[in-house]
């Protein structure tokens, strides 16, 4: 692990003492068994099927609407590791919701995007190996320069593969629809289709972050402000 990297890890792990310190919100839901149950969505538009899947011992949302060194991510793997530790939890035993809104929508498209609209410049974000501003989304997993597979546990892609769920506003994501449109000279619902092409594997829409973190709450989920 590069020296910046260390570096990154310890800011956010102190980051995270401090959240523990005053920055988590006493907003622990009802439990979901309390709660009357919402109906049946209207249409197939969104996709809420995640929320049927919140089951786990323990949950938590964590509201991500700052990139802020993929603190958002880091965090909610953090109360994985750290829940595993202290109760003994399987990550099957833990629901952990990430919600991507606002100014970290980056977060959630892939490299095409970041080297195609040099979102690291514009973002001011850092590729961890070249130091330079980054040409690839760096919160997710990339084989090392010499080809081998990358062993970094904290990613976007690691998160889902623990069993975590990732939501992105969809009203931040029109930014990225309109970039596109600008961009390619694309009408508004060519552009958006194009840009859907950018979006991570694994990471669900929603109508809007808010929907997505009270959503979860509904589910059961506690929330902390992660980013």
């Amino acid at each position: 692990m590069g020296s910046d990297r260390r570096s990154f890890l310890g800011r956010l792990v102190a980051g995270a003492a401090a959240a523990a310190g005053g920055v988590a919100l006493d907003t622990a839901p009802l439990a979901a068994a309390d709660l009357p149950p919402l109906p049946p969505p209207v249409d197939d538009k969104w996709n809420v099927a995640w929320a049927d899947k919140i089951t786990g011992r323990a949950r938590g949302v964590f509201d991500s609407p700052e990139i802020n060194d993929g603190g958002g991510f880091f965090r909610a793997m953090l109360w994985m590791n750290q829940y595993k530790e202290v109760y003994g939890l399987k990550d099957e035993e833990l629901s952990a919701v990430l919600v991507i809104r606002h100014a970290a929508i980056a977060m959630a498209v892939n490299d095409e995007y970041w080297a195609a609209y040099k979102a690291g410049k514009a973002l001011k974000v850092k590729d961890w190996t070249t130091r330079k501003w980054a040409e690839r989304n760096p919160y997710i997993s990339h084989p090392t320069p010499d080809g081998k597979p990358d062993t970094n546990p904290y990613s976007l892609d690691a998160f889902m593969k623990r069993g975590g769920t990732i939501l992105a506003c969809n009203l931040a994501f029109a930014q990225i629809v309109y970039e596109v449109g600008q961009r390619e000279k694309l009408a508004r619902a060519e552009a958006r289709t194009k840009a859907l092409t950018y979006l991570l594997p694994g990471v669900i829409l929603q109508p809007s972050g808010v929907f997505g973190v009270l959503r979860a709450q509904a589910a059961g989920c506690s929330y902390i402000m992660a980013s």
